[in-house]
């Protein structure tokens, strides 16, 4: 049977404890140094607080090692990987190669910051020891599928949340225009500024509009397809999102892949137990700028969302209606005080807050920009957020029970659902029961119960009823026994797959750009040793960008505006993208069908 994982993200151990408990077979979380997210840091105690919790179930735990590494850093990040294997995380997720040469007892993991989008990549570093590739998220199917057939690593894919515009660990937007580098950590997302088009005669195509803002990825619908192309791991995003989001978004993806499952025989899910959330999970509810699935199957048009950066929740409606100081929707809805709604207009987007509805009237906070056609979208649902909130979902592992009694005393077994074992035993005198049959169903009873622990016993059997077992001594021997139990599970690992580097891999490539980020003299012999010839100086070791190409995407802004290259365009000449002091010329590669941003910033 091959292991299929639904991956989820953590800031902290309450999100790492609420992924687990709705339905996570891993969770992926940050150390305190060299993680791509720094607002998300965890001490080493933490995250062996996280492991302890998630491996009861058989889940693993993903250690977030993948920002670039200066020389002047080796050996701390070399002490920061070791702290986190002693920890007992399960792997590491890394982009730096430096990591593949410091002999690290631990499972390898190659970051999307890698930029893995090729089948020759994707290829030669399952061949130099990553056990998994992390896939770029600008990929269709069939570049996934054919990625997949490459490699021997196992392939993971990202299923929902935020999208990299430009290609993930070749973007130096944010280190363009300040000191804070996406791949160190510290990404200031100017991808969700608002920019102007222009042309090279100054002439202003499209003014103060977030024509780099992509919408959120949803591929809910499509993890069969992603399955049957031989993905194993499909990764939510969202480290830095609240308890809310983990518990919503990931309790939804585990019912998607589980129906997927159910239709393969030869797939299972990656850990154990049964997470029954007490609400119904809605992704259009949590954090959203609205959904896509991008360009799996294509590059197409209609992947932006110009007008907001910002969450605008699920569709409701259009204003049908003003009148003072409340509107009307075009149809029905389910608007309550308290929820939070914006307004899709032509001049752009407003938002405010329901403050009463009466029938089909609904009262706003203030009423800006609410003038009849305009889109009405809910980003706050405050009943449904409160039911997430107050949720009290529980993981358990099902298990069974015997007991047998015998003159001498009691022994109580358990048995999870994958066999494992524990009992409990006690050497006691019993008397003969006066009534058996009333003995076998209160033993029976008392072995059923499982209270807090992170079992469900589903059935019992009972031999020797015909000796009487007090109550105390049964709940007793089953408070030890469970525990016992938990204990056995809490030691046990998932399986690692801890693989050697290949010296005869050859890279695809004998020359590295400084796009490729080389920034220290451990990943410049690493790649050297497969055959890399020519190494430029990491991008990001720069004094200045200019002039360098800062981002490279599958993502065309003239193919979402309808003026590709291919189909007669009406705009000619060069195009700038500009905000403040900051330009860039793009550049399009029609071949690759791809963008660039050329840095011509005034610096």
């Amino acid at each position: 049977m091959k292991p299929v994982e639904l991956l989820a993200p953590a800031k902290d151990y309450a999100s790492a404890a609420a992924a687990v408990d709705y339905g996570a077979d891993a969770v992926y979380i940050g150390g305190a140094r060299f993680g791509a997210r720094q607002a998300a840091g965890n001490s080493d105690g933490e995250i062996a607080r996280v492991v302890e919790y998630a491996h009861r179930f058989g889940v693993r735990v993903h250690a977030t090692l993948n920002t670039l590494v200066w020389d002047d850093e080796l050996e701390a990040a070399e002490r920061q990987a070791r702290a986190l294997i002693a920890a007992g995380v399960d792997a590491l997720i890394v982009q730096d190669m430096a990591l593949r040469r410091m002999d690290l007892p631990v499972e390898l993991h190659a970051s999307t910051q890698v930029s893995n989008r090729t089948p020759e990549g994707a290829r030669f570093l399952g061949e130099a020891g990553f056990a998994r590739v992390i896939l770029e998220r600008n990929l269709t199917l069939e570049e996934i599928r054919a990625i997949c057939a490459a490699t021997a690593a196992e392939v993971e894919c990202f299923v929902h949340g935020a999208i990299c515009v430009g290609y993930s660990g070749r973007c130096f937007l944010s280190r363009s225009m300040s000191a804070r580098s996406g791949n160190r950590g510290a990404c200031s997302q100017p991808c969700r500024l608002a920019w102007d088009l222009t042309d090279g005669r100054g002439r202003t195509w499209i003014a103060g509009k977030h024509l780099l803002s992509v919408r959120d990825m949803n591929l809910s619908q499509r993890i069969g397809d992603l399955l049957d192309a031989g993905v194993t791991s499909f990764k939510i995003e969202g480290r830095l999102k609240d308890l809310a989001y983990i518990r919503n978004v990931v309790a939804y993806y585990r019912r998607a892949v589980d129906e997927a499952l159910a239709l393969r025989p030869g797939l299972v899910r990656s850990s154990v137990g049964e997470s029954v959330p007490d609400f119904t999970p809605d992704p259009s509810k949590s954090f959203t700028r609205g959904e896509s699935e991008y360009f799996l199957d294509g590059k197409r048009a209609g992947v932006a969302s110009f007008d907001t950066p910002k969450a605008v929740g699920e569709r409701v409606g259009r204003v049908a209606g003003v009148s003072g100081g409340t509107f009307t929707l075009d149809g029905g809805h389910d608007l309550a005080p308290g929820d939070g709604v914006c307004f899709l207009t032509p001049r752009g987007v407003t938002g405010t807050n329901v403050n009463a509805v009466e029938g089909r009237r609904i009262m706003p906070n203030r009423m800006e920009g609410i003038a009849p056609g305009a889109e009405v979208r809910r980003n706050f649902d405050r009943r449904f957020t409160l039911a997430v909130e107050r949720s009290r979902t529980r993981r358990v592992i099902p298990a069974k029970a015997a007991a047998e009694a015998t003159a001498e005393g009691l022994k109580l077994t358990y048995t999870d659902c994958e066999g494992v074992v524990a009992s409990a035993v006690r050497a006691v005198r019993l008397d003969p029961a006066k009534n058996p049959d009333a003995n076998a169903a209160a033993l029976r009873a008392q072995a059923m119960k499982s209270g807090d622990t992170i079992f469900a016993v589903r059935e019992a059997e009972v031999r020797g009823a015909e000796w009487f077992v007090p109550a105390s001594l049964a709940a007793e021997l089953r408070r030890e026994a469970l525990a016992a139990l938990e204990l056995v599970r809490r030691e046990r690992r998932p399986e690692h797959r801890i693989l050697s580097e290949n010296p005869a891999a050859k890279y695809p490539s004998e020359r590295l750009t400084a796009e490729e980020n080389v920034t220290n003299r451990l990943a410049e012999a690493f790649y050297r040793d497969h055959g890399v010839r020519q190494i430029e100086r990491g991008l990001d070791l720069a004094p200045t960008t200019a002039g360098h190409a800062v981002m490279r995407s599958a993502y065309c802004i003239r193919r979402e505006i309808g003026e590709c290259l291919r189909e007669h365009p009406r705009l000619g000449g060069d195009l700038y993208l500009e905000h403040g002091a900051c330009r860039y010329r793009l550049e399009f590669d029609c071949q690759a069908c791809e963008m660039a941003l050329i840095d011509e910033c005034k610096k």
